[in-house]
């Protein structure tokens, strides 16, 4: 989606000119039409470009900043349905908080809380790690045991069987080696550092909700943000 973007931007694709399709694109930059689909469906709704039935899809140019949603790391992992990130299932259950992650949910360090860790994938290669952790009591009636990737967002999911409501996302980027664990689940070398992004979730009152922990590995992911000037 960004190399659509930045070509917007240089003028590779004006305003009002059509984009290649979807089998171009896929060979052009080598990525699965699932990739491709979801990339063109995020430009749409941010208003890059436009549909129209039966002609292709046209560039409408860089929307006004006010009109673009942010889609940083951490609310990305909590509103985007999983079934959009092919992965595997790697542990969920109860587990003993880690000191940063108890912090962030207001609990005592080593409690109990439970854990739902997937490894997502991107062209068929392990990508990255994603941790969502959430007190017990939260998790209890869900389907974040299960398996399968979840078709809706986590956020929608906790929404519609707990009733629950998120407000605000507090966000932390820090970097660190990886265990010899996480070196072996991502297949990436021993010397490269992971971007370990922490995204706190709380209500209106700023009770703890939910933690999510995405283990990036600093090769293969840059994180970009975008914002108005005042």
């Amino acid at each position: 989606m960004q190399a659509l973007q930045r070509r917007i931007e240089a003028g590779t694709y004006p305003p009002g000119s059509m984009l290649p399709s979807e089998h171009q694109l896929i060979q052009e930059f080598g990525v699965s039409r699932p990739t491709v689909v979801a990339a063109l469906r995020v430009l749409r709704e941010q208003g890059w470009i436009e549909s129209q039935q039966g002609k292709g899809r046209f560039v409408r140019g860089r929307p006004a900043m006010t009109s673009v949603e942010p889609n940083r790391t951490g609310q990305a992992y909590l509103t985007n349905p999983e079934t959009d990130s092919p992965g595997e299932l790697v542990e969920a259950g109860a587990v003993a908080l880690p000191n940063r992650v108890a912090a962030l949910l207001d609990a005592e360090p080593k409690s109990k809380a439970f854990l739902r860790r997937r490894l997502v994938t991107r062209e068929g290669e392990p990508s990255e790690l994603v941790s969502l952790w959430l007190p017990l009591e939260l998790s209890e009636g869900t389907d974040l045991t299960s398996g399968e990737a979840l078709p809706q967002g986590i956020r929608q999911h906790l929404q519609s069987r707990k009733g629950v409501r998120f407000d605000h996302i507090v966000e932390q980027i820090t970097a660190r080696m990886p265990t010899a664990r996480e070196v072996k689940q991502l297949g990436m070398p021993k010397n490269v550092p992971l971007l370990a992004v922490f995204g706190a979730v709380r209500d209106a009152s700023g009770r703890p909700l939910v933690v999510v922990e995405a283990l990036l590995p600093a090769d293969r992911h840059e994180l970009e943000d975008a914002y108005p000037v005042g």
